[in-house]
């Protein structure tokens, strides 16, 4: 938002530099992010000066210049070539002097230097209108009047406006200061605190009067919940033009383009009181009759923009007997609106419903300064006030005469709040006791009115445009910010509390496996947790009824929360490779969303791995290798020991987002499915080469965390023996059949089984197959001889043949 200094010290005379103005209205909750300059003319005219032609003659060698001699109020009088045809003795211009920096149409600046022109020395410019940025003439020289005194400087003469801009990141519930006037209410109230009394000047409407009664617009406002107070009167025998200059300088500084007088009134009282207006063009309105309604859903409108949109059955239009004319609160319509023939208007300023005017505004991806105000909560208080405002305004810069009387339809008056507020309460909060007298003369000094005292504490009626305070809490908040955060002292006395927290809290664990992650090469991705629908059609166990719809979203492909991390994860997969970034490994704790009924809404946090392209860079001395399924299955696997997870079972998985892959579980607790996306899914997201996906349930490993026990034993000190056997086998047995034989063979000295290679090929029988497992036996007493590792072989041996018919090649 941004507050000329000029304008707001039109409200409160304060003689503060803008930066000490500046300074305070931060301390108030009102950020200056910065401090800009405006000057109507760029350059502030410094270095031009009036002068007077002593003499004009002929250049010897251009027919269309002369050569001229000028006083500028200096010890001697400067030699000037000039081209301008209107050039003449006598005559007071405006001179650019050496060293001067003017600025063209385009900002682009120049400066003025000593030189010859075809021969001659010129040593200044008189200047055109449009040279010096005081008009677009460039018929030939300015022609001053003649009383005006030589070496007079020119900005003193043209009353150049120099002004200073605050940009003030202005937070959301701060609807109260979306104006000059609420600024300077605040900054009044700070001023107050520094013990500065300035009182706080509102514009008069005390001049308001009907002149005559002969255009009167009827007003029915049918719906009052999202039109609760709605006002309007009519202006005729006006005329269209520019705005006075110094109009337009208010609304230039403020980064508003001027438009025509009625529309820059209706502009300057937006930002002057923080009432939004509109002007329509009398004449077009028909049957004399204004409605505020919504019309049916489908209803086409074309907006000021010349866009045609799509009415929605909860948008509120200001309409007249035939037509809609405007979205109320939001946008303007192309056929009703003020043009250069208008003669006559009826101004409306209203209160329409915040959530009406932020949906609507939504709806239509429209955001004015208008809807900006009416979302977060005008003054209601202001509405006829502003109006009388804007009508005198435009009396005045527009000419006509009020010609109805004011129409206010207004039948349930917004109240203001009533607070309770304890001092016990407020030093509490504050963590300092401020004095009673102190607090009273804040609150009074933001219009907040004190109904009563006592020992405990104050009645409070809180003034109805301050939405953002109804509660104890906002009561003490304003208190302290004009009481100012820095004036509270710090404690000599550090106070620290101890928080019981257990080692197996859900950000520890996801630190853990975190570090763990980012120092195996994988990036951690943050993902919207909003997604499209359509997300739901790639997955047959998605199911679209299951997804929980936003009742107001920011679009389409941002319309309900999600149901799986894959896909989020799929479009940062996607967005980097179309960046020449084909080598990924991305992790995301994150949380799906579930709507199984109505009245059952779910959600369940996750972890996801996203592994694909190569597994280490190109390098010159070693081949590229892709990443494939036991690559990442050894990360999971990483994962899950890191955690003290082990003996879990391995199954085929059952999700169909999958190509190929496995799941784990314990028991009946599944902890995490991985393997290879399904290349229909990859098309969707136009990624073409393969990429492997991990999803643990987070939720389950959490809980298996916090009850496992840890056991801690010597390491053993007798060495441990590695048996080898090749076994020839059926294409249908699987390692894990054999790993559960060994197991139950020998229990005790059987520390591993492990499967180190696989054969197939011609020199083996057909549906065969050859595994060559190793064996790793250990006794943790002593050591183990060959009789007791030959007798444990053997018994291996002797059940591999009878239950998977193996074979000892």
């Amino acid at each position: 938002m941004k507050i000329s200094y000029n304008w707001l010290k039109q409200f409160i005379k304060t003689d503060w530099t803008p930066e000490e103005t500046g300074d305070l209205l931060t301390d108030l909750g009102l950020e200056v992010e910065g401090i800009d300059t405006y000057q109507s003319v760029k350059g502030g005219l410094q270095g031009v000066v009036v002068g007077e032609v002593l003499t004009c003659e002929q250049h010897s060698n251009a027919d269309k210049l002369k050569v001229t001699t000028v006083n500028i109020g200096g010890d001697a009088p400067v030699q000037i070539v000039c081209g301008a045809p209107n050039v003449a003795a006598g005559q007071k211009v405006p001179v650019a002097t050496i060293g001067t920096t003017l600025y063209t149409e385009e900002g682009e600046a120049w400066t003025i230097k000593k030189g010859k022109i075809r021969g001659e020395e010129s040593h200044g410019m008189i200047c055109a209108e449009d040279e010096l940025g005081l008009g677009k003439s460039h018929d030939g020289i300015m022609v001053l009047d003649s009383d005006i005194a030589v070496g007079t400087p020119c900005a003193d003469l043209f009353e150049i406006e120099n002004d200073h801009v605050f940009e003030i990141g202005l937070t959301p519930n701060r609807a109260d200061a979306m104006s000059h006037w609420g600024t300077a209410r605040d900054l009044k109230a700070g001023l107050v605190q520094k013990e500065i009394n300035l009182e706080l000047i509102t514009p008069s409407v005390s001049a308001f009067h009907v002149d005559s009664r002969t255009l009167k617009i009827d007003v029915e406002v049918k719906n009052k919940d999202l039109a609760p107070r709605y006002c309007g009167v009519t202006i005729s025998g006006l005329k269209v033009k520019e705005s006075p200059a110094w109009l337009q300088h208010r609304l230039k500084a403020i980064g508003l383009a001027p438009i025509n007088n009625i529309v820059d009134a209706t502009n300057y009282v937006l930002h002057e009181l923080g009432q939004p207006l509109h002007a329509f063009d009398a004449a077009k309105i028909e049957g004399q009759k204004v409605e505020v309604k919504t019309l049916p859903s489908g209803t086409k409108f074309k907006t000021l923009d010349g866009v045609e949109r799509e009415l929605h059955e909860d948008d509120l239009m200001i309409c007249d007997a035939e037509k809609p004319m405007c979205i109320a609160g939001v946008f303007g319509g192309e056929y009703s609106g003020v043009s250069e023939t208008t003669t006559s208007i009826f101004l409306e300023s209203a209160y329409f419903n915040p959530v009406s005017v932020r949906k609507t505004a939504k709806r239509h991806a429209l955001n004015t300064d208008a809807s900006f105000r009416f979302e977060r909560g005008i003054d209601p208080n202001t509405t006829e006030y502003a109006l009388k405002r804007a009508a005198l305004l435009i009396k005045e810069i527009a000419g006509g005469e009020i010609t109805s009387d004011v129409m206010d339809f207004y039948p349930n008056k917004i109240e203001d709040f009533q607070v309770r507020l304890s001092f016990d309460s407020a030093k509490k909060l504050i963590g300092e006791e401020i004095p009673k007298e102190t607090i009273k003369r804040i609150l009074s000094s933001l219009e907040i009115k004190v109904n009563n005292v006592t020992e405990a504490g104050l009645g409070l009626t809180v003034p109805a445009y301050r939405n953002d305070v109804q509660r104890e809490a906002d009561i003490i908040e304003e208190i302290l910010r004009v009481y100012g955060y820095n004036n509270i002292k710090t404690t000599e006395k550090l106070n620290a509390s101890i928080s019981n927290s257990t080692r197996f809290e859900d950000h520890k664990i996801q630190n853990i496996i975190g570090d763990q992650l980012a120092s195996l090469g994988f990036f951690e991705t943050l993902s919207n947790s909003l997604t499209t629908p359509n997300y739901a059609a790639l997955s047959e166990q998605l199911k679209e009824e299951h997804n929980i719809s936003m009742l107001n979203p920011l679009s389409s492909d941002l319309s309900v929360l999600r149901q799986s991390l894959l896909f989020s994860g799929l479009e940062a997969v996607s967005f980097n490779i179309n960046r020449r970034r084909s080598d990924l490994k991305f992790f995301e704790f994150g949380k799906t969303y579930h709507g199984f009924t109505e009245d059952k809404r779910e959600e369940f946090k996750h972890l996801a791995l996203f592994v694909t392209g190569n597994q280490a860079d190109e390098n010159w001395n070693s081949p590229s290798t892709k990443s494939d399924f036991f690559y990442l299955k050894g990360y999971v696997i990483n994962v899950l020991e890191r955690l003290g997870i082990s003996n879990y079972n391995e199954s085929p998985v059952s999700s169909d987002v999958f190509a190929e892959g496995v799941s784990f579980s314990l028991g009946k607790m599944k902890l995490v499915d991985f393997g290879l996306v399904k290349k229909p899914i990859l098309k969707h997201f136009d990624i073409i080469q393969e990429v492997l996906f991990a999803d643990f349930d987070w939720d389950t490993i959490l809980t298996i965390v916090k009850r496992n026990k840890v056991v801690f034993q010597p390491i053993p000190k007798y060495p441990e023996v590695r048996r080898d056997f090749a076994l020839l086998l059926d294409d249908q047995v699987t390692f894990e059949s054999i790993y559960k034989i060994a197991r139950k063979t020998e229990k005790q000295l059987l520390k591993s089984v492990n499967l180190f290679d696989v054969y197939q090929g011609k020199k083996l029988p057909a549906g065969k197959k050859s595994y060559a497992v190793s064996f790793t036996l250990q006794d943790e007493n002593k050591t183990l001889n060959d009789k007791q590792i030959d007798k444990i072989m053997s018994k291996l041996q002797s059940n591999f043949e009878s239950q998977l018919g193996a074979e000892l090649r």
